[in-house]
């Protein structure tokens, strides 16, 4: 039988908020279920078959108390008939939002490797080969029954993975995405945006809105991209790092090709920043509003009330060329694991709304440099950073958009003067995002194609 995959986040029932307590103390890992009672049996052959020799293994249970407990160990099960010392070893237990971490006491054994079934100190798993996990009291580890699993002994789950830790420094065999790296195939990008032109006539310029935690970087975005199309490092809007939003206003920033140049065919619209609790940062209805034309530019957001157009304004639809034709979420590569499901909601909650209006969707994934010191090093292994790599699925995965949708950027920050590289991943992300507005356009019907 094939094993399962699973990409950091285990097929388990934990929330968002149970699995980030969990990477607190894993590290970014890969796990790969080995061992699955309700398939393979409650018996100590079946996990000794499946789960020996695999390195560090996390073991999970569950009972019909509504607990998920279970432990950790670094050490291969070998059925050495040894006990086990190490330091790395701890119990967990979840019941609903409490969490508890339980370390192994210095100077006792973590388990004791042998042919039974598996087990941490006193506390045994699949007890008697029965779906029973039994406390036999002990001194390994510091615990009561009470708190770890709500005294139910009766299991209905058990499952055990293979802990792997993932390398930031880890290279592709060859690039997962082809860039040209050259002063020449940035002047190519420079001139196709500068030559669009939206698909129909009643637009001159693409309106793409961006949206995305605080702090994520959609103000850095805007001054990065100005910065290219200005000629050196600029600092238009308003950015840095916060806990609340820094934009508290809609922004429709325009740009110029130069300072005294000509328009670009393009507007990037800059917004109050999502959070996860409710009546604070960017409200959906807001949102709702912004994409239907409706919000004028510098409209001062309120937290707790969302935007109500005036009556002369709501009587008369949005034209075309009010309206939002591509929306970006910007997501910091460094958070995306800590990214709480309440937040997850809020992004799941806006793109359902966007697919019903049949408005394209695209993800910049910032501070890519941050996040991986292999790309700090030289931003070129953007694409061949296994790391990156599967920061990007991760995000394809929690946000359900398209693998090909979800770009990896850096903004300028700390630079004084622009960087080719930098250019031309930021470029690219411009790029495709005025062919997500084309698709957008393609699907207008002609009456709406209308001045």
């Amino acid at each position: 039988m094939q094993q399962a995959k699973v990409r950091k986040v285990c097929s388990s029932n934990l929330s968002e908020d149970q699995k980030q307590q969990l990477y607190g103390l894993l590290g970014y890992v890969e796990l790969t279920l080995l061992y699955k009672a309700s398939i393979h049996g409650y018996n100590a052959a079946a996990f000794h078959q499946r789960c020996d020799r695999q390195g560090p293994t996390l073991l999970m249970a569950y009972n019909n108390s509504g607990y998920i407990f279970g432990g950790y160990t670094s050490k291969d099960y070998t059925q050495s008939g040894q006990g086990i010392t190490e330091e790395e070893a701890f119990l967990f237990s979840f019941k609903g939002k409490t969490f508890v971490s339980i370390k192994v006491n210095s100077g006792q054994y973590a388990r004791y490797d042998d042919s039974g079934v598996p087990n941490f100190g006193q506390l045994y798993f699949c007890y008697n080969n029965q779906p029973t996990v039994y406390n036999q009291g002990g001194d390994a580890f510091s615990f009561n029954s009470d708190t770890l699993y709500g005294n139910n002994t009766r299991l209905n789950e058990l499952e055990v993975y293979k802990v792997e830790e993932i390398s930031q420094g880890s290279v592709e065999e060859t690039p997962w995405r082809n860039v040209l790296w050259t002063a020449e195939r940035r002047e190519d990008l420079v001139k196709i945006i500068k030559d669009h032109k939206p698909l129909v006539s009643s637009v001159n310029r693409v309106r793409i809105l961006m949206i995305g935690p605080v702090g994520a970087g959609k103000s850095s975005f805007f001054n990065s991209i100005n910065s290219i199309f200005t000629g050196h490092v600029t600092n238009k809007a308003i950015a840095g790092s916060s806990s609340t939003s820094l934009t508290t206003q809609f922004r429709i920033y325009p740009l110029k090709d130069g300072r005294e140049g000509k328009p670009l065919p393009f507007v990037l619209c800059d917004t109050m920043g999502l959070e996860e609790q409710t009546g604070a940062g960017l409200d959906i209805e807001d949102i709702n509003s912004i994409i239907q034309g409706l919000i004028p530019d510098r409209y001062k957001f309120n937290p707790v009330a969302p935007f109500e157009p005036n009556e002369q304004k709501s009587s008369r639809p949005s034209s075309l060329q009010e309206k939002i034709h591509c929306v970006v979420f910007v997501i910091d590569a460094t958070k995306i694991s800590l990214m709480s499901s309440k937040l997850e909601d809020k992004f799941f909650a806006i793109r359902r709304k966007l697919n019903s209006l049949g408005v394209p969707q695209i993800v910049l994934m910032t501070k890519v440099d941050e996040a991986c010191s292999l790309v700090e090093e030289d931003l070129r292994n953007v694409y061949v950073s296994s790391y990156i790599k599967s920061k990007v699925q991760e995000v394809s995965s929690r946000l359900g958009v398209p693998v090909s949708c979800v770009l990896p950027v850096k903004n300028y920050s700390q630079e004084l003067e622009l960087n080719l590289n930098c250019d031309l991943l930021l470029l690219t992300a411009v790029q495709q995002m005025l062919r997500l507005a084309d698709d957008y356009f393609d699907d207008i019907s002609p009456t709406e194609d209308k001045p």
